[in-house]
């Protein structure tokens, strides 16, 4: 297993709960508040899978999903989205910005494990 995921999300208290959850699971997790950090991260670091909140304040996750498919040393790397907007257009529009999967908020843990495993 082993993978290393990258937690981007604009409230702490959903990083906290992503890490516990995802420690529990034998998974190495960071963590940053800002898609704009993320893609430093990206660019510095060996990341396997991004959980990226779709709806942060500055760059959303649409647009750094956008941007990390566009970038040639970083396009690799699996995108979960995580959104809070639950409507049905959501999960198409996630996966045409270039997002693997998705899943909505709160995080039901089964469902968001078996994403994790479906791209490990």
């Amino acid at each position: 297993m082993n993978k290393k995921i990258l937690i981007v999300d604009d409230d702490p208290r959903n990083i906290f709960a992503l890490k516990l959850t995802l420690k529990s699971r034998g998974y190495q997790s960071e963590s940053c508040i800002s898609a704009q950090v993320a893609i430093q991260i990206l660019k510095e670091k060996e990341i396997d899978i991004v959980l990226m909140d779709m709806m942060m304040p500055e760059m959303d996750g649409y647009e750094a999903v956008k941007m990390i498919r566009n970038t040639p040393a970083i396009s690799h790397i699996s995108v979960i989205a995580v959104t809070a907007q639950a409507m049905p257009e959501d999960r198409q529009k996630c996966l045409d910005a270039g997002a693997q999967d998705y899943v909505s908020k709160p995080i039901d843990v089964d469902q968001l494990i078996t994403a994790i495993e479906k791209l490990s």
